[in-house]
């Protein structure tokens, strides 16, 4: 087996998709194999050393196809290195403190997962991609991509310790 890393995401509009690729390209300036695969294209996670996951939040919760795969998965999950990032509506006090609450409310749901980082952007409201009545909200893009790939490269020594380790264990 391939060592590897998966940058798995869940999106509706393709932002949170958009943050994904730029964490993987990080991880692989980092000399990590990382592949990009959105959550509807997983059966499993088996083959890989570790998981990135990322969905966006809406309303409260997390994006449906997100909470889905880590029902899903989440026996694979919590025998892997787990890394977990949300996007949230904007960067104000209150938005992120609100979205900070529903993302440690969800992973509350999934005691068994131990997330070695969890990391909350902003987000992006693009009002031609929303059905009423959100096609009147104010457009925003809210992604601190610095943020973002600082959070990446904090990712490096866990992630190349995983796939170290995997390549010392002998196939079952």
């Amino acid at each position: 087996m391939a060592n590897r890393v998966l940058v798995t995401y869940a999106t509706r509009h393709g932002s949170t998709a958009e943050v994904a690729e730029e964490i993987a390209n990080v991880l692989r300036h980092a000399q990590l194999p990382a592949e990009v695969r959105a959550v509807d294209e997983l059966d499993t996670v088996d083959p890989y050393d570790a998981v990135v996951f990322g969905a966006p939040l809406y309303m409260g919760r997390l994006q449906r196809a997100g909470a889905r795969f880590l029902a899903e998965h989440h026996d694979e999950l919590a025998q892997l290195p787990l890394a977990v990032f949300a996007l949230g509506p904007n960067n104000t006090e209150d938005s992120r403190r609100g979205a900070q609450r529903q993302l440690d409310r969800k992973l509350a749901t999934r005691p068994d997962l131990h997330p070695f980082a969890v990391g909350l952007f902003g987000g992006v409201i693009d009002p031609d991609k929303l059905r009423f009545p959100f096609t009147r909200l104010n457009r925003g893009d809210w992604r601190d991509w610095d943020a973002i790939r600082l959070w990446a490269r904090s990712l490096v020594p866990q992630l190349q310790l995983a796939t170290a380790l995997s390549s010392t264990r002998s196939p079952a």
